[in-house]
């Protein structure tokens, strides 16, 4: 049994999209406070910390299924997805290069390690594609916006969204998507 839009259009729908925010702040939250833990020589309130986090994490991905947030048929998304973290590994290394150029090398050198994560999440998401739906891997004749804010990408007439459409990584309205050369 299916737990997508399971709320939609219920009274519960406003509180699980409320939750899943929540929880999705919360997981950011327990993370920071894990590093700052760990920087202080916490390391079992650091690990206690992070498994809050992961937890957290799955109660917002828990509400957004309830809501709909995301697509039931999430190819298109692991697509797009696939475009913005082979992008956000360029993206990530420039700001790293600008942290070192600035002396912030310790940051620097922790954002090269994410750039290459974000990098291999990418590559991840092409394997899944590869195997499972290699035909979305074909750009040939179609129409893709790319968001200026994370590389994102959307297949499709982006006219066909709502006005209200918002990136699903970044939250940018679509006007900062541009329609890819």
């Amino acid at each position: 049994m299916s737990l997508f839009e399971k709320v939609k259009g219920t009274k519960f729908e406003q509180t699980s999209a409320m939750l899943a925010q929540g929880e999705a702040q919360g997981t950011m939250m327990y993370y920071a406070l894990a590093r700052l833990a760990k920087e202080q020589g916490l390391p079992d309130v650091a690990e206690a910390l992070i498994e809050a986090a992961n937890q957290e994490a799955n109660h917002a991905g828990f509400f957004a299924t309830l809501v709909g947030k995301y697509p039931q048929d999430f190819w298109m998304m692991v697509r797009g997805l696939m475009a913005a973290e082979t992008s956000g590994e360029i993206t990530v290394k420039r700001l790293a290069d600008k942290f070192r150029a600035d002396g912030l090398t310790e940051a620097a050198d922790e954002m090269e390690i994410f750039a290459k994560q974000e990098g291999g999440h990418g590559a991840l998401l092409k394997k899944i594609l590869e195997k499972y739906k290699p035909e979305l891997l074909n750009d040939e004749g179609k129409t893709i916006y790319v968001c200026a804010c994370c590389g994102y990408e959307y297949v499709g007439d982006l006219d066909d969204e709502p006005e209200d459409y918002v990136c699903p990584v970044c939250g940018q309205p679509k006007k900062v998507f541009k329609q890819k050369a």
